[in-house]
């Protein structure tokens, strides 16, 4: 299997997990099945691939903190605000890695294309803004819906977004390659 698609289905099958067992078991049964599907899926990608990726293994941490809470306390809003405090950290993490001179988007995307210093700083601010704007979304959503509408927006809402602003990002990511990767490099010219 392509590596992308296998990074996206290790990814988004504890989403579709947690979707289909909140819709057969309701709430606490979808927060206890979507704990079990993030384990099975590091699992499976560390296997696989002979590391944990950070993104997926603090995701995974923080799904197992906030869904432990979530159905230990029985209270809904812990697994609720995880999604918030994911976003956040990401957005806080890639703005303020840029005080001090870090791109970490660089280590979530060097893999797929190589930009030059000024694409990765833009990148990086757009990434994230956006990130902070998904919690912001996120907050509002879970605060005035009902659980089936956030357990919607959260699955067939957010991973869209995320996937159009990805490739929304398509102009910036051709305008900012890096030259050897556009091909104009010095082995280009020889």
């Amino acid at each position: 299997m392509n590596p992308q698609l296998r990074r996206m289905a290790l990814d988004l099958g504890p989403l579709l997990i947690f979707f289909a067992a909140f819709k057969w078991g309701g709430f606490f049964v979808a927060t206890a099945a979507f704990m079990v599907a993030i384990i099975v899926a590091l699992a499976i990608g560390y296997t696989i691939e002979k590391k944990l990726s950070p993104m997926p293994l603090f995701t995974a941490v923080m799904v197992l903190i906030f869904g432990g809470l979530t159905l230990y306390l029985e209270n809904k809003t812990f697994l609720k605000v995880k999604v918030t405090i994911i976003y956040s950290f990401f957005g806080i993490t890639l703005l303020g890695g840029l005080l001090f001179n870090r791109l970490f988007i660089k280590y979530v995307f060097a893999q797929a294309f190589d930009l030059t210093e000024s694409g990765w700083r833009q990148l990086t601010w757009r990434w994230g803004i956006f990130f902070l704007a998904l919690a912001v979304v996120n907050e509002a959503v879970w605060r005035n819906t009902s659980d089936e509408a956030w357990v919607s927006f959260k699955v067939w809402g957010i991973i869209p977004l995320i996937f159009l602003f990805a490739l929304a990002q398509t102009r910036l990511v051709i305008k900012h390659q890096a030259p050897d990767a556009a091909g104009g490099g010095k082995n280009a010219q020889q």
